[in-house]
C-alpha cells in the first residue's frame, strides 16, 4: 500500500506538470490565432471603410472602433504617421511597429480624399472566450486521457505485475521469521518473467542456500557432539588408566622401598643380633656372676652406632613421607647457602673442612621459598658431594664451587643454584635414576638413599626443577637447583603458605642442555 500511495502521488504531480506545460505551449499560439483574426478583422473593416467613402464612422460589429482626423486626434506616434505617409493607399498594421501588447488589433491607413487618418481597433471577444474553452477543452481531456491511464495501471496493470508480487514476497519473508518452511518459498508459477520475478528467484535460491548450509551444519553438530562424547569416554579411560598406573607406580615405589629398607635394616640388624645372642648366652647378664658374657665397650659402642643407623634411616623415611606444604616467602639465598656448609662441615667433621668451598651467591637474589626446606636440599647436595670426594682418592685438592644465576624461563623469573664438584662424577647405571628413594652408591657407609629423593620432592613442592648431571670439561658433577623467583622489589615479607598444587613446576624441556642430565 505504501507503494500505491507514492504512485498515486507521482500520477497527480505528472497531471499538473503535463497541464502546466501544455498551457505553456498552446498559450503562443492561441494568442496568435486571436492576434491573427482581430488583425484581419480590422483590416477588412478599414478597407470597406476606404472604399465605401463615408467621411464619419458607421457602427460595425461589437469590438470594432473607428477613429478619422488627424495624428492627435487618432493618438498616433510621429512613428507610426511616417509610417502611415510611407505606405501611401496601403494599410499598416500598428501593433507591428510598436510591439506593444494591447487588448485587441490596430490598423491604420490615409483617406487620401479626406486627407485624414483612419484607425481602426478590433477586439474580438467571442473569439477570446472560444479560445480560452477551447484550451481548457484539451486540458481537461489530456487530464481525463491520463487519469484513464492512471486507472488502467492500477486497476490491471500493477495490481498484477507489481503489487501481487511483492505482496507475494512479503508473506514469504514473514514465514521465514515465523518458521513456517513450508511457506517460505514463492512457487515457480507465481514468479513472474521481469526483474520482480529474478529478485524473487534469486531469493528462493539463497533460502535453499541457506537451509542446505543449515543442515550441513546439524550434521557436523551431530558429530562433533558424537566426537566429543567419545573423547569424554577416552579421558575418562585414560584417567582410570592413569589412576591404575599411579597406584601400580606407588605399588612399585612400596615395594622398591621395601626391598631398600630390608636391605638397609639387614646389616644394624644383623649386628644387634649378634650382641643380643652374645647376652642371651650368658643367662641375661652382662656384668659379674653366672659366668655371663660381658659387653665391651668397643661392642656398646657398635650398639650405639647401629641404634643412630636405625634412627636416621627412620628420620629419613618420615622425610620422605612427610607431604608438608612449603611455607614461603622472599629469601636471600647467600646466608641459606652459608648456613648449610656450615652444617654440612660440622657433620662430617675434619673431611669438610679440607674441602675448598667457593660461594658465587650475591646476597641480592631473592627467591620465593622456604629457607628451612632450601636448606634442607642445599645439606643434602653438599653432603653428597663432600661424601663422594671423600671416597674418591684420586681427588687431591677436593673443591666445591655454588654459583646463583638469574633465567627467565616461560614468561616468569627464576633463579639457578649450581652446585660444582670436582669428584668422581656420578655413575651412568645410577644418574638415570638418581632421584628414586634408595638409589644410592653409600647405602653400606654415610647415605640411606633417600636424601636426593626428598631434595627433588622439595623442590617440585617449590614449583621448581633439581638435575643432575656430570660435567663435560672436567671430573666431576653437576647439580642444578631452580627456584621461582621473588617479585621485583621485593624484600623479606610475613611468610606465606603454598599450597603444593599451586605450585607451577619448571618443565625441564625448556632448560636446553640440561634437558638430558635428569636421564
Amino acid at each position: 500500500m505504501r507503494i500505491r500511495k507514492k504512485l498515486i502521488f507521482l500520477h497527480t504531480v505528472f497531471s499538473l506538470v503535463l497541464a502546466g506545460i501544455l498551457g505553456l505551449a498552446m498559450r503562443p499560439a492561441i494568442r496568435e490565432v486571436v492576434r491573427l483574426a482581430e488583425a484581419h478583422e480590422a483590416r477588412l473593416v478599414l478597407s470597406q471603410l476606404l472604399a465605401s467613402g463615408e467621411p464619419s464612422p458607421i457602427p460595425f460589429a461589437p469590438g470594432v472602433l473607428v477613429s478619422r482626423g488627424d495624428a492627435a486626434a487618432v493618438n498616433l506616434t510621429p512613428g507610426e504617421v511616417g509610417a502611415v505617409r510611407l505606405a501611401g493607399d496601403g494599410i499598416i498594421n500598428l501593433d507591428a511597429l510598436t510591439e506593444v501588447a494591447k487588448g485587441g488589433a490596430r490598423v491604420a491607413a490615409m483617406d487620401s480624399r479626406t486627407g485624414e487618418y483612419v484607425v481602426v481597433e478590433a477586439t474580438l471577444a467571442e473569439a477570446r472566450s472560444a479560445v480560452r474553452r477551447l484550451y481548457i477543452l484539451v486540458t481537461v481531456a489530456l487530464l481525463a486521457v491520463y487519469a484513464l491511464v492512471a486507472a488502467a495501471l492500477e486497476l490491471f496493470v500493477l495490481p498484477e505485475h507489481v503489487y501481487g508480487p511483492i505482496r507475494r514476497l512479503l508473506d514469504a519473508d514473514r514465514a521465514v521469521q515465523e518458521g513456517h518452511r513450508d511457506r517460505e518459498l514463492i512457487p515457480e508459477s507465481a514468479l513472474p518473467a521481469d526483474e520482480l520475478g529474478e529478485i524473487m528467484r534469486s531469493r528462493n535460491r539463497s533460502i535453499l542456500t541457506i537451509r542446505r548450509q543449515e543442515r550441513d551444519l546439524e550434521a557436523a553438530l551431530r558429530q562433533l557432539e558424537e566426537v566429543a562424547a567419545d573423547l569424554k569416554k577416552k579421558n575418562h579411560l585414560l584417567e582410570t588408566a592413569r589412576r591404575n598406573l599411579a597406584d601400580a607406580g606407588r605399588l612399585a615405589s612400596l615395594g622398591m622401598m621395601s626391598a631398600g629398607l630390608a636391605h638397609e635394616l639387614n646389616t644394624p640388624l644383623a649386628v644387634l643380633k649378634g650382641l643380643v645372642e652374645k647376652l642371651n648366652s650368658g643367662g641375661g647378664t652382662n656384668g659379674g656372676g653366672g659366668g655371663g658374657h660381658q659387653v665391651t665397650p668397643v661392642e656398646a659402642a657398635l650398639m650405639l652406632r647401629v641404634v643412630g643407623r636405625l634412627e636416621t634411616l627412620s628420620e629419613s623415611l618420615l622425610d620422605f613421607a612427610r607431604a608438608r606444604h612449603p611455607v614461603t616467602r622472599p629469601s636471600s639465598l647467600a646466608p641459606i647457602v652459608e648456613e648449610s656448609w656450615t652444617l654440612v662441615r660440622l657433620d662430617r667433621g675434619r673431611g669438610s673442612g679440607e674441602v675448598r668451598f667457593t660461594n658465587l651467591v650475591s646476597p641480592g637474589l631473592l627467591a620465593e621459598c622456604d629457607p628451612d626446606r632450601i636448606g634442607q636440599v642445599l645439606v643434602n647436595l653438599l653432603r653428597n658431594a663432600v661424601d663422594a670426594m671423600a671416597d674418591a682418592p684420586a681427588v687431591t685438592s677436593p673443591a666445591i664451587e655454588v654459583a646463583a644465576t638469574a633465567i627467565e624461563r616461560d614468561g616468569r623469573s627464576w633463579i639457578m643454584l649450581t652446585i660444582t664438584d670436582n669428584g668422581p662424577g656420578i655413575h651412568p647405571d645410577v644418574l638415570s635414576r638418581l632421584f628414586e628413594p634408595f638409589v644410592s652408591t653409600n647405602l653400606d657407609s654415610h647415605g640411606t638413599g633417600l636424601g636426593l629423593a626428598v631434595a627433588e620432592g622439595i623442590a617440585r613442592e617449590h614449583g621448581g626443577l633439581l638435575l643432575a648431571r656430570n660435567r663435560t670439561s672436567a671430573h666431576g658433577a653437576v647439580f642444578e637447583f631452580i627456584l621461582p623467583a621473588a617479585a621485583e622489589g621485593a624484600s623479606d615479607t610475613r611468610a606465606k603458605s603454598v599450597p603444593r598444587e599451586s605450585a607451577t613446576p619448571l618443565l625441564a624441556g625448556t632448560l636446553g642442555p640440561t634437558e638430558q642430565a635428569h636421564g
